[in-house]
């Protein structure tokens, strides 16, 4: 059933050569192809729109749920994913969108995916992004996350888009209980003339919660790039944002922190630098033998592993 670019599209945003063990959900082209459940992790069809709930029992160790999306040509794609992290669990969930698309015509996916994350319980999502086709249609990708972390519990997300979207608009909001945690390692590389915006929200609602964002980027040609953080410390707490960009060619960059402290005991930073590649860099580098190109690759590469 999985063409061969179907199978290329997976190893990309999911790391996935094969069907996986354990959980997982695989959408082709707005439908449900192939699922399968465990006893710990059940994956339930929506009955008022599309998508699927995700239901991790209470103290599910060391499992995984996979759930890629791939589209092709001319398909606008919305689905709903809830996700019930049970107390006391630790689970991984691998998502991500791929996009083949060789016509004129448009393809889009919007993802909406909310999250529990209960009392106690650890959750490690990652979602890559990747776009591809020699066609002139736009790959459209609109991710929008929504966390609530209760308390004692921690919420590890890694973001990445570094190749073929045309188009993104990712929107992230979090809420975070008493002692809760966030990790947030946001990777995004555009060039041509693709356009990102990122927004991120972050309420620290809890006594002792904490919040760490990292963002780095690479704008290229005549790429734009919009990074809207806000974090909003309403108790005892700490957050910290760090947004580091390195701007090519006639690209477009803007970093627009937002901090706002509510009690007298809530700690947040934000940090933003945007610059260029150093020349000392390229020069160390082409002086083992790389060509300048090779050596811009290798540090883009580093800065954005």
């Amino acid at each position: 059933m999985l063409s061969a670019i179907d199978k290329r599209l997976l190893a990309e945003i999911a790391d996935l050569h094969e069907i996986p063990a354990g959980a997982f959900n695989i959408r082709l082209n707005g439908q449900g192809i192939r699922r399968n459940t465990t006893a710990n992790i059940d994956i339930v069809t929506k009955t008022d729109k599309p998508g699927i709930d995700i239901i991790v029992k209470p103290g599910t160790k060391n499992e995984s749920v996979h759930i890629p999306v791939i589209l092709s040509e001319g398909l606008e794609d919305k689905v709903y994913n809830t996700f019930e992290i049970g107390s006391g669990s630790d689970v991984l969930i691998i998502a991500g969108c791929g996009i083949h698309n060789p016509s004129h015509k448009k393809a889009q996916h919007d993802g909406i995916h909310q999250f529990f994350v209960r009392k106690g319980a650890k959750m490690k999502y990652v979602e890559k992004h990747y776009g591809e086709g020699q066609g002139q249609g736009e790959r459209i990708l609109n991710p929008k996350t929504i966390i609530e972390i209760e308390e004692d519990g921690v919420a590890e997300l890694e973001m990445v888009q570094i190749k073929g979207v045309d188009h993104t608009i990712r929107d992230t909001e979090v809420i975070l209980h008493k002692n809760a945690r966030l990790i947030v390692s946001e990777r995004l590389l555009t060039n041509s003339a693709q356009s990102a915006e990122s927004n991120i929200i972050v309420e620290l609602k809890g006594e002792d919660s904490t919040a760490q964002i990292l963002s780095r980027s690479v704008a290229q040609d005549n790429s734009r790039q919009v990074f809207h953080l806000i974090m909003r410390g309403y108790t005892n707490c700490r957050g910290h944002i760090q947004c580091d960009s390195i701007i090519m060619d006639q690209a477009q960059v803007s970093s627009i922190p937002e901090i706002t402290a509510y009690h007298s005991n809530a700690q947040l930073i934000h940090e933003a630098a945007i610059g260029k590649i150093a020349s000392e860099q390229l020069v160390k580098l082409m002086s083992l033998g790389l060509t300048e190109k090779e050596a811009e690759d290798m540090i883009l590469q580093g800065f954005l592993k």
